[in-house]
């Protein structure tokens, strides 16, 4: 029984466990009802009587010892379970690079903290519309020419559900819940079914802005224009409206600035005008305000759009549209100074 109980001694103190399975086999093999020290209990009955208890005493370490090791194991095995858990096996390998703001982004914030200097909130709505809000609540109606300025993308063949070719859908959700005075901001993406191409793209990105209260006129609209280029694009920054023509403002006008590359003298990129068109802008339609539940007899305001791309293009001098959309690394790089 001596030799036995020195073999067990040698085999645990060299046991080994990876796993929590291994430990709780090893528990099994020397600890359990039929485990080997069980065994030696077992086989205890028949040692002599002068040897009981020095016998004893062996055996009772022996299982001590062993209890002991297959804790520590088990222990162990638990911390490194642990620390394996706090590894991320699909984590992209080091050294990872840090990501920048897409030029869009960039430029959509700064938008909305020029704006916002001047006290309007941003507003938000769905891009998959119903023809209310995109078209009827605005001014169109369903013959209106128009409706042709906006290739649609119609869902499921209805004529009713659409995707959004404005955020002016957002302005009249806006004024259907809530009461002068409004001073809001929406910023989203839009969708109108154009060729892809250097100049256009299939979606693209708009802020357009809307206030409303009493006494709102045309040169509040000017003054909001005139502050917002300047903040944008440098304080000798000039602007020019020209007549033009929305459903949803009348009168309506194009804002052009001044080319910030000839400054105004002339040149390849203005076309050799002097002035580059940024903006369309104009007063709220009676017909819009009344559809949308606003008194036009009481209130009156100003609505004014740009894209994103637009600006954007002006801003850093993009080319070519389909680059803000390809995900390119390469491009995204070089706005790591633009923070």
């Amino acid at each position: 029984m001596i030799e036995k109980i020195n073999r067990l001694r040698e085999e645990i103190e060299a046991l080994t466990a990876a796993k929590a399975e291994e430990v709780e086999n090893l528990r099994i093999k020397y600890l359990s009802k039929k485990g080997e020290i069980s065994q030696l209990f077992n086989d205890f009955r028949n040692v002599a009587a002068e040897s009981k208890r020095e016998m004893g005493q062996r055996l009772n370490e022996l299982k001590e010892l062993a209890t002991e090791k297959i804790n520590a194991l088990r222990e162990q095995v638990s911390e490194q379970a642990e620390a394996d858990n706090t590894i991320d096996l699909t984590r992209t390998a080091y050294p990872v690079a840090l990501g920048t703001r897409h030029p869009i982004s960039l430029v959509r914030n700064e938008i909305c903290d020029i704006f916002g200097r001047l006290g309007f909130s941003i507003a938000e709505g769905p891009e998959v519309e119903d023809d209310w809000h995109v078209f009827s609540a605005l001014n169109f109606a369903e013959d209106h020419p128009a409706r042709d300025m906006q290739d649609t993308f119609f869902i499921q063949r209805s004529p009713d559900v659409l995707l959004r070719t404005h955020t002016s859908s957002v302005q009249t959700r806006v004024m259907e819940h809530a009461q002068p005075p409004i001073r809001i901001i929406c910023p989203g993406r839009v969708y109108r079914n154009e060729a892809i191409s250097a100049r256009a793209h299939c979606f693209f990105h708009q802020v357009e802005a809307l206030y409303i209260d009493k006494n709102v006129t045309f040169a509040d609209l000017k003054q909001a224009l005139l502050f917002f280029a300047k903040e944008m694009f440098g304080p000798e920054t000039k602007i020019r409206l020209r007549p033009s023509y929305f459903p949803f403002t009348e009168p309506s006008a194009e804002m052009d600035i001044s080319c910030d590359l000839c400054g105004g003298k002339g040149c390849s990129f203005c076309k050799h005008t002097g002035w580059v068109e940024i903006l369309g802008c104009g007063m709220v339609d009676p017909n819009v305000l009344d559809a949308c539940g606003i008194d036009s007899k009481v209130y009156t305001g100003y609505a004014l759009g740009m894209g994103i791309e637009r600006i954007t293009n002006l801003k850093y001098r993009v080319k070519d549209l389909r680059l803000f959309s390809e995900n390119d690394q390469r491009f995204l790089e070089e706005f790591e100074s633009a923070h």
